[in-house]
C-alpha cells in the first residue's frame, strides 16, 4: 500500500491505482501475440480428392401405402387385405433388396392395439423401415 509523501501530508494511504505493472504486462502480450500471429496463419497444402462425374442413382425402393381403418380392416396399396395376404405381403416386401418402406395410416379413432399388431407383424417378417403418415393438425 503507497503512503503519501508530501510535506504536509497525514500519512494516510494513497487512493490512486499504480498501472505501471498492468501496463508492462499489456505490452508484453502484445509482442508475444504479435510474433506469433504470423506463424499461425501459414497455408497447408492438401489434395482433394476429385468427384467422380458419372455416378449411378441408386435406385429408390417403392414404398408401400399401409391402411388401417377404425373397423381394423386392412389397406395394401389401397387394396383390401386379410389378415392371412397381409402377412404374405409383408413377407415378400421383406425379401425384397432394398426393402421398400411402409408408410402406415391409421384412422385417429382405432384402437392402438390394433397399430401394435400391425407393427408386430411388420417386424417379425423383418421390415426395418416403417413411417407414419398423419395430418397436419
Amino acid at each position: 500500500m503507497a503512503m503519501s509523501t508530501s510535506s504536509g501530508g497525514s500519512g494516510a494511504p494513497m487512493s490512486e491505482i499504480n498501472v505501471t505493472p498492468m501496463v508492462d504486462v499489456m505490452l508484453v502480450l502484445l509482442i508475444i501475440f504479435m510474433i506469433t500471429a504470423p506463424l499461425a496463419s501459414h497455408k497447408i497444402r492438401v489434395d482433394l480428392p476429385k468427384a467422380n462425374p458419372i455416378v449411378q442413382p441408386k435406385p429408390v425402393p417403392a414404398s408401400v401405402d399401409l391402411a388401417v381403418q377404425s373397423d381394423g380392416q386392412l389397406y395394401w396399396n389401397d387394396s383390401p387385405v386379410n389378415e392371412d395376404e397381409f402377412k404374405q405381403k409383408l413377407a415378400v416386401a421383406a425379401a425384397k433388396r432394398p426393402q421398400p418402406e411402409i408408410k402406415l395410416r391409421a384412422d385417429k379413432h382405432i384402437h392402438f392395439k390394433v397399430v401394435a399388431r400391425v407393427l408386430s407383424d411388420a417386424k417379425q417378417a423383418g421390415i426395418v423401415k416403417i413411417g407414419f403418415i398423419t395430418t397436419g393438425k
